[in-house]
């Protein structure tokens, strides 16, 4: 048993992690990262990957798949405990990016010294730069 951390949560999930692989069933697979195998290759949703022509024992072997294999393929992080106990499989910097990209401040309003209060939704379509502090 492994402990598995993904962007789909954490999950104790029986696996083999021979040779530096991350082997799980398909079930534990498509559970623990929403990555399934089909005839196409490894699929989420409507997207799928095909697998490397010449490198199918790579990902898939013995009725199980590496996860860290597929994950090193996509270019995103595969980390884990010198004892092999806990893997992590991280997020690609693109979606990371995209995601940040996307996000919106909470609005909020303050006093400035003179008393004036100022929104933070008042600046909306201007480049702000916030300076903080703390004494703790």
């Amino acid at each position: 048993m492994v402990w598995l951390l993904s962007d789909t949560g954490v999950r104790e999930v029986a696996a083999s992690t021979e040779g530096g692989g991350l082997w799980l069933s398909p079930e534990d697979m498509a559970a623990a990262t929403g990555w399934e195998m089909k005839p196409e290759g490894l699929c989420q949703g409507e997207v799928c990957v095909p697998v490397p022509a010449g490198r199918t024992e790579e990902f898939a072997a013995g009725g199980k798949i590496n996860a860290a294999a597929f994950w090193r393929h996509m270019g995103w992080p595969v980390a884990h405990g010198d004892n092999g106990v806990a893997w992590l499989l991280g997020e690609g910097a693109d979606a990371r990016r995209s995601a940040l990209e996307s996000l919106d401040a909470p609005d909020f309003t303050l006093p400035d010294l003179a008393g004036v209060e100022h929104s933070l939704s008042a600046q909306r379509g201007k480049k702000v730069f916030l300076a903080t502090w703390a004494s703790w």
